[in-house]
């Protein structure tokens, strides 16, 4: 019951509320009132599976600064209306498996964004260490610098759990991972059109766990096995391997 109140209470409450009108503050409200209740009803979703409709987004578009008379699809940013209720039960998985993937060590040191006593600075530094050494070596550097296009968008869901499987997620965790990543749903929905469809990768970026789910699927990334001649560093979506050679 604490669990759960402790992630109502930290959920943003100035977010807008879906259909159910429910904002915020009413849920905060309904749990404080009916607080076992509640904690039965998380705690059955875990036993059975992710409810449907709380993976259900209302997409509103919003259009980017000084995007306003360009044609390009790209000069909207997606913004995701989610159902409160269904926040509060990402917020308990996804705490209880960050627990586990930095309590046992899974989390690549070398992964430098949204990361506790971590900074963009450490990562320039990571990488400047290793090109000073190997100029003083004398050898021949090729740096890679990757962005990832789209970033929440377009986080791999098989990537992430693979990754939980591999850290020894319990398997209650799994299994309501799996069932979140199962059957979204999004609705967009203007004066005149109203569209709906299911979405096979990502998550909507105003989402719970998007943050815990990036780097636990970046880590995959930083985990495989390269040569000592590279070195792989990670800050948010970008992501730098620098090689060195002899020639």
């Amino acid at each position: 019951m604490e669990e759960i109140r402790n992630a109502v209470e930290s959920m943003d409450k100035k977010n807008a509320p879906e259909e159910d009108g429910i904002t915020g503050e009413i849920y905060e409200e309904t749990f404080e009132t009916f607080p076992r209740f509640i904690t039965a009803m998380y705690n059955g979703c875990y036993k059975v599976h992710f409810s449907k409709r709380w993976k259900r987004a209302k997409l509103i578009p919003i259009v980017k600064p000084e995007k306003e008379n360009s044609e390009d699809v790209l000069k909207y940013r997606p913004l995701s209306i989610l159902y409160f209720i269904g926040k509060g039960l990402e917020v308990i998985p996804i705490n209880i498996i960050n627990h586990r993937v930095y309590s046992t060590d899974f989390m690549n040191n070398y992964l430098y964004g949204f990361t506790q006593q971590k900074s963009s600075t450490d990562a320039a530094n990571a990488v400047k260490g290793f090109v000073e050494e190997s100029l003083k070596a004398g050898r021949v550097l090729v740096l890679v610098s990757l962005d990832v296009k789209g970033d929440f968008d377009a986080a791999s869901w098989p990537s992430i759990l693979k990754s939980l499987q591999a850290c020894g997620c319990p398997k209650n965790l799994y299994k309501i991972t799996r069932s979140y990543f199962s059957q979204r749903t999004v609705i967009l929905s203007t004066d005149s059109v109203r569209m709906k469809t299911e979405v096979g990768r990502g998550w909507p970026q105003i989402s719970c766990c998007d943050i815990g789910f990036w780097n636990i699927q970046y880590t995959s990334l930083l985990n495989l096995t390269f040569t000592r001649r590279t070195k792989a560093v990670a800050f948010a979506d970008d992501f730098i391997l620098v090689i060195r050679v002899n020639s």
